[in-house]
C-alpha cells in the first residue's frame, strides 16, 4: 500500500484544523458564488465520502470477487438544501478518518491488486483508489484554502489585491 497516500490521509484532519481554526460559522458558511460550496458544505462532502464512497468501495473490493462498484453522487448530498455546521461536520470528518485508517492498516500488501467494477470508470485496483483518496484529499485541501483566503484576507487587503486573481 502507498505509504504517501497513508500519510496524506493521517494529515488531513489536523491540516484542516490549523486551517480552519480561527474561522467564524460567517466565514465557514460563506458561499462565493450560489453554484459554489462553502467550506460548511466541503467539510459535509468529506465526511460523507469517507464512508460512502470510499471505504465502501475498499470493503467491497477486500470482502468480495471483482465486486460492483456504484457512482458515489456528490451532489445528492446537498440535495435537500439544508444548512450545514462545518465544525460538526470536521469532528465527524476526524472520527470516520479514525475508522478508515484503523480499516486501511488491517490490509495485507496485496489487497492492493484487488479489483472491482466502478459503474462509470470501470476496472479499479484497491491501490489506485487509495491513490485516489489522498489526491481528492488534497484536491479539498486547496479548495479549502482557497474559500478561507478569499473570503478572510482577500477583501482587507487593499492595494495588495491588484496582485492577485482569485477563484474560490
Amino acid at each position: 500500500m502507498n505509504a504517501a497516500a497513508i500519510q496524506i490521509l493521517e494529515r488531513t484532519p489536523g491540516t484542516l484544523r490549523g486551517l480552519l481554526g480561527q474561522a467564524t460559522t460567517e466565514d465557514l458558511d460563506w458561499r462565493p458564488a450560489p453554484d459554489r460550496w462553502s467550506i460548511s458544505m466541503v467539510l459535509a462532502h468529506l465526511a460523507d465520502v469517507e464512508g460512502n464512497g470510499f471505504v465502501a468501495r475498499f470493503r467491497a473490493m477486500v470482502g468480495q470477487e471483482d465486486p460492483f462498484l456504484p457512482s458515489y453522487d456528490q451532489l445528492a448530498l446537498f440535495a435537500a438544501g439544508r444548512a450545514w455546521d462545518g465544525t460538526a461536520e470536521l469532528t465527524r470528518l476526524e472520527a470516520e478518518r479514525l475508522r478508515t485508517l484503523e480499516f486501511l492498516r488491517t490490509l495485507p500488501a496485496e489487497a492492493g491488486s484487488r479489483r472491482g467494477r466502478h459503474e462509470q470508470l470501470g476496472p479499479i485496483t484497491v491501490a489506485e483508489l487509495l491513490n485516489e483518496f489522498a489526491f481528492h484529499d488534497l484536491g479539498h485541501l486547496r479548495q479549502l484554502a482557497e474559500l478561507y483566503r478569499a473570503r478572510v484576507f482577500y477583501p482587507s487587503m487593499g492595494a495588495f489585491r491588484n496582485y492577485y486573481q482569485i477563484h474560490p
